[in-house]
């Protein structure tokens, strides 16, 4: 798919916002494409964007659960729960 190549291209140039932007448009077009969420989430990820990434991959888990969305999910709820409070209290 070209607009995959185009999506990995923005992301190798650093330009995620522009990336996030098409697959947002893509997603408008296509809603029930699981593979799109799961793109778009990784990138939100990369971004800093947890909660909107994992919002993209439990969409995407529910939209197809053999979907690597679902290890994505369950992997981001575990550092999301991840808390030790010696490494805030020295």
């Amino acid at each position: 798919m070209a607009d995959m190549q185009i999506i990995d291209d923005l992301v190798a140039d650093g330009r995620l916002g522009e990336a996030v932007d098409k697959l947002t448009r893509m997603i408008g077009a296509a809603p029930g494409d699981a593979s799109l969420l799961f793109k778009r989430g990784k990138i939100l990820w990369r971004m800093g964007k947890h909660s909107a990434a994992m919002g993209d991959y439990a969409h995407a888990a529910e939209l197809d659960p053999s979907s690597p969305a679902v290890q994505a999910l369950e992997q981001a709820r575990d550092i999301a729960d991840f808390f030790n409070p010696d490494l805030y209290n020295p």
